[in-house]
């Protein structure tokens, strides 16, 4: 099954260039990555416009200019761009273990959204991460990894076959959220959906999607054992409490009104 993978990035050419050389050695390779671009400078086109001849890779930069934080907005200019029937979705600083596209098209299903998890790496380990590191498959061996400094705990999630990794999703108490780092759908229950709503800012804007998808009967399925990702970590200087509040009140809303469709997404009402 041929997939289109979308995520964003923002001024974070580095973490962006390991994010690609994760895909770059994905099992699946039926796929094309659009990077939704929420206005980064000349630095990142130029690593797109680099990595696009190093790897290989089918890749499209979907971009806006700076205008704060409008995450929600390029995803939706990208998601308007997705030609495949199934969509998964990442972040630009996360690296997708080999097996992550597989994992996500084996476990798709008719009705269903795949939710997955991922793995905080510290700094120190984040900036150590190189290309060789995600070529060899080290940045995700434990064993590596915690002679890097990174804390054992939830290393366990590398360490698990396939049969423990679907028998810890079936156990796990996490909630089956859409995780905007770790998910995937079918392309025509997020256009149905009309995207991501661009009222919100950061903070649990993506789930808010997931509570629209859940009712309109897409259930959630848990995969957070089974398609692994590395987070990088960075600064955060957009986080913003005021926002939090605000997205949180509008998915419980949407969660408690039965919304399907957000009115102000791909399709705005104003348009």
């Amino acid at each position: 099954m041929r997939v289109d993978v979308i995520f964003t990035t923002y001024n974070q050419p580095l973490w962006l260039e390991k994010t690609l050389w994760g895909f770059a050695h994905q099992t699946h390779r039926d796929f094309r990555i659009l990077i939704a671009d929420d206005g980064s400078g000349s630095d990142t086109a130029d690593t797109v416009e680099r990595m696009r001849g190093e790897t290989g890779l089918e890749i499209e930069h979907v971009w806006h200019e700076d205008d704060g934080f409008r995450k929600c907005a390029i995803m939706n200019r990208a998601l308007e761009q997705a030609t495949a029937s199934y969509v998964v979705f990442t972040d630009g600083d996360c690296i997708p273990r080999s097996d992550f596209l597989e994992a996500h098209v084996r476990l798709s299903a008719p009705s269903r959204y795949l939710s997955g998890g991922l793995l905080r790496l510290t700094q120190e380990v984040s900036d150590g991460i190189d290309r060789a590191d995600v070529d060899s498959g080290r940045a995700f061996d434990p064993r590596w990894l915690r002679a890097q400094g990174q804390p054992s705990r939830k290393l366990v999630k590398l360490k698990l076959g396939p049969s423990m990794a679907a028998l810890y999703d079936l156990c796990s108490p996490t909630n089956t959220t859409w995780n905007g780092h770790n998910a995937s759908c079918w392309t025509e229950a997020l256009l149905a959906a009309n995207g991501f709503d661009e009222r919100m800012a950061y903070g649990a804007e993506d789930c808010e999607l997931g509570e629209r998808l859940r009712n309109a009967g897409y259930r959630g399925k848990r995969i957070r054992h089974r398609a692994i990702t590395v987070h990088l970590e960075h600064a955060r200087g957009y986080v913003d409490q005021a926002a939090w509040d605000r997205n949180n009140a509008m998915r419980a809303h949407s969660r408690r009104s039965g919304a399907v469709r957000t009115p102000c997404g791909i399709e705005r009402k104003d348009d």
